[in-house]
């Protein structure tokens, strides 16, 4: 009867407040203040993160584009992570959650998981180097243990890396250790072409450097002179001539097809042999009622 007696005054508490203008007009201006917040925030990211691509890009600060893509990212990622924690904690004040309490209590379990957080420790502060030290870049082309790829974000805990064939790679900053960065320096292209042996050399050197010279001249990502180096290597029914040109980074295999396809089409102007695996047929000589003839006299 008791119990009965409680869950009736409940429900008629209940019944009172929902039928108050006063609750619901407060449940609105909350609602409506919280849908402002977040507005609001995103328009703080989206100016910040212009400020930043500004601030960053402007000639005084002299940084290279590799650089400027990487801290723009980054800062619109603190910028975000910031302006979404206040975000929440106004919210949860809108709501009257006890916030002074919940931050002590959230420094009480931090320092109970504190133990536990090494790792996502590990990776900010991988994270802080990376990007102090210019490691990498977004846009380089690196590669990190088994992956390889192209750098999409730097953030303070994980790296994010697109291989060529589409797959995206998220590797925690702790895990990076040893990097082999393919977008900092100059690339090589080394082009093997092989010619028949009764080719002269020297005329195949020639045409060579004709078509070295002129793919210089035509194709911006060759930097420096081509070289024809001269014979590699001798092949069961070609001589190999070894062919270098220096790229800017990460150019040389597109060089490389280029110069092949350009090699290719200058080798049949000039008639010069490609050598290629051939067989050759010997059927003996017949008469008209299809029976072997012989050919000694």
């Amino acid at each position: 009867m008791h119990l009965w007696m409680q869950f009736h005054e409940l429900n008629r508490n209940l019944l009172d407040k929902l039928s108050d203008p006063g609750f619901w007009g407060s449940i609105v201006y909350g609602c409506l203040k919280i849908g402002l917040l977040l507005i609001g925030a995103k328009i703080i990211i989206s100016v910040g993160s212009a400020a930043f691509a500004r601030l960053f890009s402007n000639r005084a600060v002299r940084m290279d584009a590799r650089r400027t893509r990487t801290l723009t990212v980054l800062s619109t990622n603190v910028l975000r992570y910031v302006v979404y924690f206040f975000v929440i904690m106004t919210i949860l004040e809108q709501l009257d959650f006890p916030i002074k309490s919940l931050l002590a209590g959230a420094g009480i379990v931090g320092l109970a998981i504190g133990f536990g957080a090494q790792s996502l420790i590990r990776d900010v502060i991988t994270g802080f180097f990376i990007i102090l030290e210019d490691q990498f870049a977004v846009g380089d082309l690196i590669q990190t243990g088994n992956y390889r790829g192209t750098v999409e974000a730097i953030g303070l805990r994980i790296t994010t890396i697109r291989a060529w064939t589409g797959e995206v790679h998220i590797i925690p900053n702790g895990r990076i250790t040893d990097v082999t960065n393919f977008s900092k320096a100059n690339s090589l292209a080394v082009i093997d072409v092989g010619v028949a042996y009764e080719e002269n050399l020297d005329r195949v050197f020639e045409t060579l450097k004709e078509v070295l010279k002129k793919a210089q001249e035509e194709m911006p990502s060759i930097v420096g002179e081509p070289q024809v180096l001269g014979v590699q290597n001798f092949g069961p029914s070609e001589v190999i001539i070894r062919v270098t040109a220096d790229c800017k980074p990460t150019e040389n295999i597109p060089v490389a097809r280029e110069l092949r396809r350009r090699i290719k089409l200058a080798f049949d102007e000039k008639g010069i042999e490609i050598p290629y695996p051939k067989q050759v047929m010997i059927s003996p000589s017949v008469d008209g009622k299809g029976n072997p003839v012989s050919t000694e006299g």
